[in-house]
């Protein structure tokens, strides 16, 4: 049977289809200026906001983790008095609270003076004292006695509030061993240290590491929307093996070093 003659396009339809064109251009130019605008700002946009999000959602983990190291151990007068403590910070006296914690703080065993620590720091912190945070933290964080979950709490929770005083070459050294699938802090960490690689250009590690996080089902939905997020605007896509796309970006890396040196 014969095919039916193309029907020549009117002048109507070609200016259409032209427009249409255009418009596609002129929506990729758009997109890719989005691109590079939305980097720029991302660090502003998250930057300080991260920090502030991992204080304001590890504050009462201090809290949590003492139950769960409590309910381990033999009650007594120390989890009495931490009890006591953490009922009165939850009614709102928060400066009575903290001086029922003084005692354990300095005579309380590991863990009811790391739980101690970790509450002091976050009322300091919320109090915008931050460098008595800071040193709180830093010595549950050193304390080799403390249980580990609890020194690598402090760690994070230093760094998110010293972050604009520290090198972002500091924030990477600290937060990278904790910063991997699997591990209970991938999250809050990964979001400091995908931040701190932002700062030192290096956005070949930023997106991919913004993409493991978003994929992983282990970490809080709040973070792995804004990892979501920055990944897509690093033009970094997500995939079910968050470690195989942290080696990726890894393994790009080491060429690139190879090559400066």
């Amino acid at each position: 049977m014969a095919l039916r003659p193309t029907r020549p396009q009117s002048r109507s339809d070609q200016l259409a289809e032209r427009k249409a064109a255009q418009g596609d251009v002129f929506l990729r130019e758009v997109d890719d200026a989005l691109r590079e605008d939305q980097l720029f700002h991302a660090l502003r946009r998250y930057g300080k906001p991260v920090g502030a999000l991992v204080v304001a959602g590890l504050v009462g983990l201090a809290g949590w983790l003492w139950y769960d190291y409590h309910k381990a151990t033999v009650a007594g007068e120390q989890g009495e008095r931490m009890t006591i403590a953490l009922d009165q910070l939850e009614a709102g006296r928060v400066q009575t609270s903290s001086d029922s914690m003084a005692p354990l703080v300095k005579d309380g065993g590991p863990g009811y003076r790391a739980a101690a620590q970790l509450t002091q720091a976050g009322i300091a912190a919320q109090q915008n004292k931050t460098d008595d945070a800071a040193k709180l933290l830093a010595a549950v964080a050193a304390d080799q006695s403390a249980p580990q979950a609890y020194r690598d709490l402090a760690t994070i929770r230093e760094v998110a509030i010293t972050m604009d005083k520290l090198p972002p070459e500091k924030v990477v050294e600290r937060l990278k061993p904790l910063a991997v699938p699997g591990n209970a802090w991938f999250g809050s960490a990964g979001e400091l240290l995908g931040v701190a690689y932002l700062k030192q250009g290096k956005n070949d590690l930023a997106g991919p590491l913004f993409a493991a996080m978003a994929k992983d089902k282990t970490v809080p939905a709040s973070i792995r929307e804004r990892a979501r997020q920055l990944a897509g605007t690093l033009g970094v896509d997500t995939i079910d093996d968050p470690k195989a796309l942290i080696a990726q970006g890894q393994a790009q890396q080491g060429p690139a070093d190879a090559g400066a040196q």
